[in-house]
C-alpha cells in the first residue's frame, strides 16, 4: 500500500514552492504568496519564517505603506546577495562564467574567447579558476555558494558531464564535468554543502564507440567523472532529471539530502536556454515549447508540459542532426544531409558566396546585405529560410508547441526570412499542430544558456531549501 507524504515531506515541499516563487518573480507579498500557492496566510507566515531563519529570504513593510494604518502585508524577498551559484557557458569561440544570485540576478559576469584547436576539456576551461576567484572575492562575507552548472554546445551524459560528441567543439568522450569541478576545487572555494555536492568517483559508464559518427581511433574510453545515486529508479544516476529525462516535481526523490550529485552539473546549451526562455523569458506561460540555437551547428531544447525533454541518457534534441535531404552536403557528425547542413551558418553563407568561417559577423553581413536588396544575399536568405521552415514544420508536427523560438544567429535568420519560413510551415505542418503556434525570437538574448545553467543549479536548493540550511 502507497503510504502518502509525511507532514515534515509536505513542509519541505511547500518551502521549495515558496522559495521558486520568490526567485522566478521577485518580491511578492504575503498576500500574493497565499493566492499563487494556494496556502493560508498562517501556513506562508510560518513558511517565510523558516525560509529567513535559513538566510533564504527577508521580509520587510514597503516602503509606501510605511506609516499608514491597518496591518502591512509583509514582502518576501529573495536573498539575491547571499545566495548564489555559478553559472558557465563552454561556446564554440567563448567561455563564460557568472556568479547568479537567488532571483536570477546576475552579480558578477566574466568571459574569454575560446582558442580554436584540439584543445582537452581541462585546457579549455582552465580560465575559468581566475574567474571564480574573482567572482568569490566579490561575494559579500556570509554568502553561500548552493550549486553550479555549466552549458555546452555538445552531447552530454546527464549523469556525470562527460561529453560524448562536440563537432563544432573538435571533442569526443571529454570529461567536462570533471574537468570543471577539479578547477573549482582548486580555487579553494567554499562549498556548500561540501558533503554533498560532490559523489566519489567511480568508473564512468562505458558505451559502444560510434564508428559511424566519429574515428574510431577517437573512441577512446574514460574512466572519469562521478555519478549521482538513482534516486527515482531511472537508472540515470541523476539526482535532477527523473528517469524519463525531466525535471522532477519538488519533493520526488532523488533531489535532497538523501541524493548525491556532481559538483557541476553539465547539459546541452540548447536544453539549457530553453529552460530560461521558458523560465524567465519569451516563453513564460508556455508550457510546451521548441527552442532552436544556431551557430556554427543547430541545437534544440524542448519543453513539453513544462518540463525540459532530454530522452533517457540526456542525448535528446539534436535536432540539427534530423536529416533532411539524404543526398545533401556531409555533416560534420558523419551523416549526410543533416538539418543543420542545410541552415547553419556555414550554409548561409556559403550559398551567399562568402567565407564559410566568418561566424557571426560573416552572418550578420549576408543579412544586412539581404535586406540592402543585394540579389546573391536575398537568394540565399530565401534558400536557407525555406530549409528552416522546412524543419521546424517537422517540429510542429513531433511537438504540436505553443510557441518556436529561434536563438543564436538563427535568430537572424529567421527575421531575415520569416514570411519564407512561415510560408513553408503552412505548406509541411499539420493544420491541428499548427494552428496555435508562435514564432518567435529569444528575450534573453546571447546568454539564454548561461541562465538556463543557473536556474538548473538553483534546483536542489527548491527541492528541499532546508537541506541547505
Amino acid at each position: 500500500m502507497r503510504v502518502g507524504p509525511s507532514q515534515e515531506e509536505i513542509r519541505r515541499s511547500n518551502l521549495g514552492a515558496l522559495l521558486r516563487s520568490v526567485h522566478l518573480h521577485g518580491a511578492m507579498s504575503r498576500a500574493d504568496l497565499t493566492t499563487s500557492l494556494g496556502l493560508n496566510r498562517s501556513t506562508i507566515g510560518a513558511l517565510t519564517a523558516d525560509l529567513a531563519a535559513a538566510g533564504l529570504v527577508s521580509e520587510g513593510v514597503p516602503r509606501e505603506q510605511r506609516g499608514r494604518a491597518g496591518r502591512p502585508s509583509l514582502v518576501v524577498h529573495p536573498e539575491s546577495e547571499h545566495v548564489y551559484v555559478f553559472a558557465f557557458a563552454v561556446e564554440v569561440d567563448r567561455i563564460v562564467a557568472a556568479r547568479v544570485g537567488l532571483g536570477g540576478v546576475v552579480l558578477d559576469r566574466h568571459a574569454a574567447v575560446r582558442e580554436r584547436g584540439d584543445r582537452s576539456a581541462a585546457q579549455v576551461v582552465a580560465p575559468i579558476a581566475d574567474f571564480v576567484r574573482q567572482m568569490q572575492k566579490a561575494a559579500p562575507p556570509g554568502a553561500r555558494l548552493v550549486g553550479s552548472a555549466a552549458a555546452v554546445s555538445a552531447m552530454v551524459r546527464r549523469e556525470d558531464g562527460f561529453v560524448r560528441l562536440g563537432p563544432e567543439l573538435g571533442w569526443v568522450d571529454q570529461p567536462l564535468g570533471e574537468a570543471l569541478a577539479d578547477v573549482i576545487i582548486s580555487t579553494g572555494v567554499d562549498l556548500f554543502p561540501a558533503t554533498r555536492l560532490r559523489a566519489p568517483a567511480v568508473p564512468a559508464q562505458r558505451h559502444a564507440p560510434d564508428d559511424d559518427l566519429v574515428d574510431a581511433s577517437l573512441a577512446r574510453r574514460s574512466a572519469t567523472g562521478a555519478t549521482g545515486t538513482a534516486g527515482s529508479g531511472g537508472g540515470s544516476g541523476d539526482d535532477l532529471l527523473d528517469g524519463d529525462g525531466d525535471l522532477p516535481e519538488p519533493g520526488e526523490p532523488g533531489t535532497g539530502s538523501d541524493a548525491t550529485r556532481p559538483l557541476v552539473q553539465v547539459r546541452n546549451n540548447a536544453d539549457l536556454a530553453a529552460l530560461a526562455e521558458h523560465a524567465r523569458g519569451a516563453a513564460v506561460g508556455c508550457d510546451n515549447v521548441v527552442y532552436l540555437y544556431g551557430d556554427a551547428g543547430v541545437g534544440g531544447g524542448i519543453i513539453a508540459a513544462g518540463r525540459p525533454v532530454t530522452g533517457h541518457g540526456g542525448y535528446g534534441g539534436e535536432v540539427g542532426h534530423m536529416v533532411v535531404n539524404p543526398a545533401g552536403k556531409p555533416c560534420s557528425c558523419g551523416s549526410r544531409g543533416c538539418w543543420e547542413t542545410e541552415i547553419g551558418e556555414h550554409a548561409l553563407l556559403a550559398a551567399a558566396g562568402r567565407n564559410p568561417s566568418s561566424g557571426r559577423e560573416g552572418i550578420l553581413t549576408v543579412v544586412d546585405a539581404a535586406g540592402r536588396g543585394d540579389a546573391s544575399a536575398q537568394a540565399a536568405v530565401r534558400q536557407v529560410g525555406d530549409w528552416l521552415g522546412f524543419g521546424v514544420a517537422n517540429l510542429v508536427n513531433i511537438f504540436n508547441p505553443e510557441m518556436v523560438i529561434f536563438g543564436g544567429t538563427l535568430r537572424e535568420v529567421y527575421l531575415a526570412s520569416a514570411a519564407q519560413v512561415r510560408s513553408r510551415l503552412n505548406r509541411n505542418a499539420l493544420p491541428a499542430c499548427r494552428e496555435h503556434v508562435r514564432l518567435r525570437t529569444p528575450v534573453l538574448g546571447e546568454d539564454a544558456a548561461l541562465l538556463g545553467a543557473a536556474e538548473l543549479a538553483f534546483e536542489p536548493l527548491f527541492a528541499d531549501p532546508l537541506d541547505f540550511a
